[in-house]
């Protein structure tokens, strides 16, 4: 009986000594009161967390786009016979420098005598019709013509002149020949390099054949690239801008933004930018495909971590620093992201300290 009445007395003396245990326990738990969040000093998770204190800093928008190599549509040319017939003479192949007005290939053609015909013809229609109506001139000053005939004349020699400018503006096309022969030179429009020919001597061409030699001065071209439309305020026409191609890519070239578009592309929310860079070594090639980085003007702008951003439902927040050990959840805006740094829009103040590190210890706690 003594035995049992001491094991009471002992139970009820650790019980006794237990409470105010679970009591110092309950006090180190972390205490939410709305959106209000108080961590104790002896709480583990409050090793984990760091704060900053934030403000504004110049910003430059990061854009990139990729794009094509093109050639500038002035400095290239697609060259083809305006007659059908054969090939006698190639004067430039691949890899060779033409300037404006170089023979390129000679074909022999009865397409070049028609048009030699066509012009002797009008020429000599035009010598009689003019003389036809001095004639007709002569006769009404002198009182024996008729009034009717000198303006029918008129009207005939001022269609023979008509007739004969075109042709004769057609046969100044073709510069520097050789008439009474079926030989015409095609010549080269622009200064530049041979990059593809299918000329061989003794071919025939026929009346619908593509061009047989492509020209092109590379000193110059362009790079067409998109840009999103929510990104076409930050940059405007003559905007230095950086480019670099696989083949090269500790290579960067400059350029700057020669044309934007003025239509935005339905399918892909874009719109079309030309960029156009010098290219003296040719190391950009019509086709290649290349990375633009654009240069934009800088801003004054709240920048946070990324790992300061929060995430409830549809709602994005950070924990804002009210006293020691004390949060609370702030809503924010942001728009642009990358891997580090989040810019906010809205629901921050330069000076306001926030949870940077840590945060995700947090939301699991009710």
């Amino acid at each position: 009986m003594k035995n049992t009445v001491l094991t009471l007395l002992l139970l009820t003396f650790i019980t006794a000594c237990k409470e105010p245990e679970k009591e110092t326990v309950k006090e180190q738990q972390i205490k939410i009161e709305g959106d209000h969040i108080i961590i104790p000093d002896g709480s583990s998770i409050l090793k984990k967390i760091r704060t900053e204190t934030i403000n504004k800093q110049e910003h430059h928008h990061a854009i990139t786009s990729v794009g094509a190599v093109e050639a500038i549509p002035g400095n290239y040319a697609e060259i083809a016979s305006p007659f059908p017939g054969r090939i006698i003479k190639a004067f430039a192949g691949i890899g060779h420098k033409v300037n404006a007005g170089s023979p390129v290939f000679e074909i022999l053609t009865s397409g070049y005598l028609d048009v030699q015909k066509e012009y002797s013809n009008a020429l000599n229609e035009a010598v009689l019709a003019e003389k036809k109506y001095k004639r007709q001139q002569d006769l009404v000053k002198h009182g024996v013509g008729i009034q009717k005939e000198l303006e029918e004349s008129e009207t005939e020699y001022r269609n023979k002149k008509i007739s004969l400018s075109n042709a004769s503006s057609a046969l100044k096309i073709y510069t520097n020949q050789s008439k009474g022969t079926g030989a015409l030179i095609i010549r080269s429009p622009i200064s530049g390099e041979v990059i593809s020919s299918k000329i061989v001597t003794g071919q025939y061409l026929k009346e619908d054949a593509e061009p047989g030699v492509i020209i092109a001065e590379l000193s110059k071209v362009w790079i067409s690239g998109e840009v999103k439309e929510k990104d076409l305020r930050f940059i405007k026409k003559g905007d230095q801008v950086s480019v670099t191609i696989n083949s090269y890519p500790d290579h960067i070239i400059n350029g700057k933004i020669y044309h934007i578009n003025d239509w935005v592309d339905e399918t892909t929310r874009s719109i079309k930018v030309l960029i156009e860079c010098d290219n003296p070594d040719r190391k950009l090639k019509p086709g290649m495909f290349a990375t633009i980085s654009y240069s934009t003007d800088s801003e004054n702008t709240m920048i946070i971590p990324t790992a300061a951003l929060m995430q409830e439902n549809e709602h994005q927040y950070v924990w804002l620093k009210t006293g020691k050990n004390q949060f609370i959840k702030r809503n924010v805006t942001t728009t642009e992201a990358s891997d580090k740094t989040v810019k906010i829009t809205s629901g921050l103040n330069s000076g306001d300290e926030i949870m940077t590190a840590g945060g995700i210890y947090l939301l699991e706690i009710k």
